[in-house]
């Protein structure tokens, strides 16, 4: 049978290790689910300083501490696969599927997917993946130690790790799309870039396919001014030309942006009521620790608040609850507490009148579709009959 937790977080990078850590110390069941190294990407961060409270670290170092702060609560519990899919239940909870662990059940689910390298599908690109096709800099840079490589992007990713690999490479090569002299990343960058001797730009130029047979040997580049196309010799290609989400899994299950990108509101909250989405799979504005962080604890206080919630709603609802009134209202509508006051009076010699502040529950409220306040809904025995005094359909 399988096992059940108050929330299972799938993806353990620094949004998800934040909301272990909330569910932790609220003392929640919690599962959380890595494929691969807990912190994400940020490992392959050499030093980060904008995190409030560390002058200085390296991301696998911050990653560590947010791990065994994670670690400390009891109740938490973490596991390394891969999950294949998400499934709602009849009861409303969510069944999880993983590779090689079973299936898990939780009350809620907080997906933490994060992103992966943009492939291109330019020829070669994946059949040289490894052997001289390179998407980390920190992974793979001493791979190329004294060699002659290039870098595909011009954002501030592409001409930051472009410095670094300098320490490594005999010479790194920028191709560049814009013409000579624009490029998309921070002026700092790209000034250090055009001091660096062992840079040189290509511009107006793609890449068009990438050569060899066990390792890459050179590069076909196309300018795309003139049109011509050329070969040059290389060593390795550094590809870094943006992310996309890991949400293929959960793209019929949540709705997603026309990038795969979950939507989610401002309590991260996706389509689906228990489903909460966080980091850099949802479409953000700013993507750092500190706001991932921030996004796990928002996640994992809403998760706790709806698994409350429903669980009230469990027990109020049931097959002998007789007739039951809830009504819907704003607090800070002043008319509308007066409202709902004479409302209870009308109702109560026939109802139970349950009160529910949407400002602070709103399960049942998103879950009936209702609009707008003061609204009401009376149940019998378990059973919508009326909503806004209309018979339920």
């Amino acid at each position: 049978m399988e096992e059940r937790y108050d929330v299972i977080i799938i993806g353990g990078g620094p949004a998800g290790l934040a909301a272990a850590i909330y569910a932790g110390r609220a003392g929640r069941k919690t599962l959380m689910i890595e494929k691969g190294s807990f912190g994400g990407r940020i490992n392959d961060t050499r030093e980060i300083r904008n995190y409030p409270g560390f002058i200085s670290d390296s991301g696998a170092g911050l990653m560590q501490k947010f791990k065994a702060h994670a670690q400390s609560y009891a109740t938490n519990v973490f596991k390394r696969t891969t999950v294949t899919g998400l499934v709602t239940m009849e009861d409303g909870a969510f069944l999880v599927h993983t590779k090689r662990r079973g299936d898990f059940i939780g009350d809620s689910v907080i997906l933490d997917t994060g992103t992966k390298p943009r492939v291109f599908g330019i020829p070669n690109e994946i059949e040289l993946a490894g052997h001289g096709v390179a998407y980390c800099a920190t992974c793979d840079a001493e791979f190329f130690r004294d060699k002659e490589i290039y870098v595909l992007g011009a954002g501030d990713q592409a001409i930051e790790e472009s410095g670094y690999l300098t320490h490594f490479a005999k010479k790194v090569t920028v191709i560049v799309l814009h013409e000579k002299g624009h490029l998309d990343c921070n002026e700092m960058a790209a000034a250090e870039a055009y001091a660096n001797p062992k840079i040189e730009f290509v511009w107006n130029t793609t890449l068009q396919e990438i050569l060899g047979d066990e390792e890459v040997r050179g590069l076909i580049l196309k300018n795309v001014v003139s049109g011509e196309t050329r070969e040059v010799r290389a060593d390795g290609i550094f590809f870094f030309v943006g992310m996309v989400p890991q949400t293929e899994f959960v793209q019929n299950v949540v709705a997603c942006d026309a990038k795969g990108y979950i939507l989610v509101n401002e309590k991260k909250e996706t389509s689906v009521p228990g489903i909460y989405a966080v980091g850099d799979c949802t479409q953000t504005f700013l993507r750092q620790v500190v706001t991932a962080a921030a996004d796990g604890a928002i996640a994992a206080t809403a998760s706790e608040r709806y698994c409350r919630e429903r669980n009230q709603l469990k027990s109020i609802l049931t097959p002998d609850s007789g007739r039951v009134a809830f009504l819907f209202y704003n607090p800070y509508e002043s008319s509308q507490i007066e409202q709902v006051t004479q409302l209870e009076e009308a109702l109560q010699d026939d109802y139970t009148v349950i009160r529910q502040d949407i400002t602070r529950q709103t399960l049942l409220y998103q879950l009936l579709h209702m609009d707008g306040t003061l609204s009401s809904a009376m149940f019998e025995h378990g059973k919508l009959i009326k909503k806004n005094g209309k018979e339920a359909e």
